[in-house]
């Protein structure tokens, strides 16, 4: 049986892997100033990692598969927080999707299912200057959006928009976890390194979301 959703996963995957590579530069100038100073390095390997990855994987690989795989290539090849925190958000959403076919609005659950695990790994919550401060916004717009029978392209920009908003936040916080809460009120000011690469992960969403036809909208938006 096919899996629709595998080619919005593949081409979210491909198209993050690329973001976060151009990023990787800006990404680590951020970290540098409140953190290790290796974000955007370490990212940068787990993304050609994932190029690798999505080279290599036949073509009727289902979405869990992918994102399964995904998140196993992160852990094994970034070092610092980044890798196992990224990797558990793959992976613990591939758990919850599951290997039968689904719709856009399965992801946005599987989704907020992954973030919930980083937010336990990490011993994390929003409002701590972490990563948390975009995806949770960023998955809770997406699930609500299609719940509401929004299209899976606007859902999908409802997300970005969402995640942006919760990066841009991270400024005038103050961390609490990680190197940067070492430097208290030194950290505000400067956007959270995590909060920016999920910005750039959840763009790369919508646009394979948005390069969806109409007719996708997902079967779930009503449930």
């Amino acid at each position: 049986m096919s899996d629709a959703l595998a080619g919005i996963v593949r081409r979210w995957l491909q198209g993050a892997a690329d973001d976060l590579i151009a990023a990787a530069v800006e990404l680590t100038e951020l970290d540098a100033r409140i953190g290790d100073g290796d974000h955007g390095i370490n990212l940068r390997r787990g993304m050609e990692a994932i190029g690798n990855m999505l080279d290599e994987a036949d073509a009727d690989t289902c979405s869990a598969d992918l994102l399964r795989n995904a998140g196993r290539r992160l852990i094994s090849v970034v070092g610092g927080a980044s890798g196992p925190l990224y990797g558990t958000l793959l992976i613990s959403a591939a758990d919850a999707l599951g290997d039968e076919p689904a719709d856009a609005a399965d992801l946005a659950r599987a989704l907020e299912d992954g973030v919930a695990a980083v937010g336990r790994r990490g011993r994390s919550q929003v409002g701590q200057k972490t990563m948390l401060d975009a995806l949770v916004p960023a998955t809770s717009a997406l699930a609500s959006a299609l719940r509401s029978g929004s299209s899976v392209a606007d859902a999908g920009r409802a997300a970005a928009v969402a995640a942006a908003v919760g990066r841009d936040d991270t400024r005038d916080m103050i961390a609490q976890r990680g190197r940067a809460s070492y430097l208290g009120e030194r950290a505000r000011g400067h956007l959270d390194p995590g909060a920016s690469s999920s910005a750039i992960l959840v763009d790369a969403l919508r646009e394979a979301l948005v390069d969806q036809p109409a007719a996708s909208a997902p079967a779930g938006a009503s449930r």
